[in-house]
């Protein structure tokens, strides 16, 4: 499967509620017909594909899933391989320390009513992604339990029969058009209630927004009390009104930071959101949990019922490569020690240090796997996530116009 997914980039937040944030790149995320790994790639190679989830400025709909994607490959340029915990670090002392990717001489994306819009879009990262979400308290009921379980089991298998046969994720950025340089095909009715409510509104606690992370977190790097933003990615709604266009900025608070431990013990992260900021700069603060993510499939990240993330278990190929390691620590322990005591005791032979070497290749193998962390929880630049408000959000009529303001869709509020 391979994706384009038009996102947001980190830029500078605003510090002033009247401060006006710097207009967000948009990214591109598409599933080509072909996937294909970034080392097979050839200048002027041409790759079709589809965008997967839709996307939107402001609050309108800009590209709908299922959109056609045009790629026309330019250069392969190198650049330093980003740092993940897949495999044991003696792994890493054979990988290349440099991967390719490409720069596109074009790009375009079909609507589906054959409008075709092209774009200057630039390669940002390749992933295989999978759905992580908040595990849902057990039920009463033994057997309400034992019916969950079977489709949680289910809905795992599913994906992970889906992701066996694709590609990785791309993610791509693109210029951000503005409100004239908008297709006449970009929707603004994305409210599905055509009936205006009554004002004041309530954003009811529970409602939920994606998002995507403008910054690199992780267990092992972050601590409690840091600081990240997000971006929202898909318009919230009030009835017939929008209240947080896209492109609302979304300050962000680690809460919990547990760094990977010894025994193999996994790495874990809390995440908090405080604050939004509309485009124009304006906003207030917020309580809103983390209830889902989009993360890297062989990373083996969990979430538990309060939205915290928790490394994976090691994998097979993983504790296989430890095993291995460790019989050869072993192993060399082993012939060390009899060469050392026969060098330095005349008496000695093979047969008089066996016992002594195996109990010292036993000492180093045990240390070995004792000192081994276990998983870390690694959440890169441009991770989508999905956030539930805490509590609910009061906006007022004025504070609604401001929000369709900041999307250029003012004629949509009463």
């Amino acid at each position: 499967m391979l994706v384009a997914c038009l996102l947001a980039v980190p830029l500078a937040g605003a510090e002033s509620d009247n401060r006006p944030v710097p207009t967000p790149s948009l990214f591109i995320e598409v599933q080509l017909d072909v996937p294909l790994k970034l080392s097979h790639l050839r200048p002027g190679g041409v790759l079709e594909g589809k965008v997967t989830h839709e996307v939107y400025v402001g609050n309108r709909l800009l590209f709908p899933a299922g959109s056609r994607v045009h790629l026309t490959v330019g250069d392969l340029e190198r650049r330093p391989r980003e740092h993940h915990d897949h495999w044991p670090w003696v792994v890493y002392f054979f990988t290349p320390r440099h991967e390719k990717y490409p720069s596109f001489q074009s790009a375009s994306i079909s609507l589906p009513d054959g409008t075709r819009i092209p774009l200057r879009v630039s390669f940002l990262s390749a992933v295989h992604q999978v759905e992580v979400s908040a595990r849902a308290k057990p039920a009463a009921h033994p057997q309400e339990v034992t019916q969950a379980t079977s489709k949680e089991m289910a809905g795992n298998k599913k994906a992970k029969q889906q992701m066996s046969g694709s590609g990785p994720t791309w993610i791509l950025e693109a210029e951000r058009p503005g409100g004239r340089d908008l297709p006449p095909t970009a929707s603004g009715e994305n409210c599905s209630n055509p009936v205006p409510p009554p004002v004041p509104e309530m954003l009811a606690a529970g409602t939920q927004a994606k998002v995507i992370l403008l910054e690199r977190l992780s267990a092992s790097k972050n601590h409690a009390a840091d600081l990240f933003q997000a971006r929202l990615l898909e318009p919230v709604c009030l009835g017939s009104s929008v209240v947080l266009p896209e492109g609302a900025l979304f300050e962000g608070t680690v809460v919990k930071s547990v760094p990977p431990r010894r025994l193999s013990r996994p790495g874990s992260l809390y995440l908090t959101f405080t604050r939004f900021a509309l485009p124009s700069g304006e906003g207030a603060a917020i309580a809103a949990s983390l209830a889902g993510a989009e993360v890297d499939q062989r990373s083996r990240i969990t979430m538990n019922s309060e939205g915290g993330l928790r490394g994976g278990s090691p994998g097979k190929a993983r504790l296989l490569i430890d095993l291995g390691v460790t019989g050869g620590i072993a192993k060399v322990s082993d012939d060390c020690f009899q060469l050392i005591a026969e060098a330095l005791i005349s008496t000695a032979t093979d047969a008089s240090t066996a016992g002594s070497a195996r109990l010292v290749a036993a000492a180093f193998s045990a240390l070995y796997l004792v000192t081994r962390h276990g998983r870390d929880v690694i959440l890169p630049k441009y991770t989508k996530m999905d956030i539930t408000f805490d509590q609910p959000l009061s906006f007022s009529l004025s504070e609604r116009r401001r929000a369709a303001n900041s999307a250029g869709a003012s004629d949509r509020i009463p």
